[in-house]
């Protein structure tokens, strides 16, 4: 029976690696400015919402990093030995914000603390809701091809930041035009749940399968799909 490869030739594989460390990078660039920015208009404001997200901004970073120090080995074999380590750290940073989430939502629910109205947070909110999603995108296509599960679950983590920020806006706008002061934790709670799913996912290391090798049969597997991925996967997707 004939082999065939159905993964990409190591050049393109390289290609993915090279792209994959500028959209890292520039994840880790934007995200160091917007903890920056979110930290400082939430302690003005006394804000917890603005400051969960600047630290969300922090957790973001690390988990970038982790992903940049995966690809930053030129040798395939090595990025993939450090597969599992990154999806570890990047599992441990979903935790992380899912805990620090919850906590500042029940406290901003319990009545503590009022925070004032933010025009610094709202545009800030709503520039990361522009920008996140298309890195997000860019990362996730880019590792479903190489078939790394840290890529991909370094995108989700950005994916992740998308929704706070979408979140941080609605509860911002509303409580600057309505005093809704309890939208913005309640939303925030069902994304710390999203969180943990995340993270459990990460440690487990689902969300992305590498693609068959060349020696693959020509006749896939039962419990395997059009790109060569095992039924739990979702390289194509």
């Amino acid at each position: 029976m004939t082999a065939i490869s159905l993964g990409p030739s190591p050049a393109r594989r390289e290609t993915l690696a090279r792209r994959i460390r500028l959209l890292v990078t520039a994840t880790i660039v934007y995200n160091v400015i917007e903890a920056v920015a979110a930290l400082t208009a939430g302690t003005i404001a006394s804000s917890t919402a603005l400051i969960g997200f600047g630290l969300d901004s922090v957790i973001e970073v690390s988990s970038a990093a982790a992903v940049a120090w995966q690809f930053s080995a030129r040798d395939h074999a090595v990025r993939e030995a450090r597969e599992h380590t990154t999806l570890r750290i990047i599992a441990v940073s979903f935790f992380v914000l899912a805990a620090y989430v919850t906590v500042d939502a029940v406290r901003a629910l319990t009545g503590t603390g009022e925070a004032e109205r933010s025009l610094p947070g709202i545009v800030l909110a709503a520039l990361s809701l522009a920008v996140m999603p298309f890195l997000s995108a860019a990362q996730r296509r880019a590792g479903r091809e190489l078939g790394s599960a840290s890529a991909v679950a370094d995108s989700k983590q950005t994916l992740l930041c998308t929704y706070l920020s979408a979140v941080l806006l609605a509860g911002l706008v509303l409580n600057a035009a309505l005093g809704w002061s309890w939208a913005d934790p309640v939303a925030a709670l069902a994304i710390a749940a999203l969180a943990v799913k995340e993270g459990r996912d990460a440690w487990q290391g689902k969300g992305c399968c590498a693609p068959a090798t060349a020696s693959a049969a020509a006749t896939p597997s039962d419990d395997a799909d059009a790109c060569g991925c095992r039924a739990d996967c979702a390289c194509c997707s």
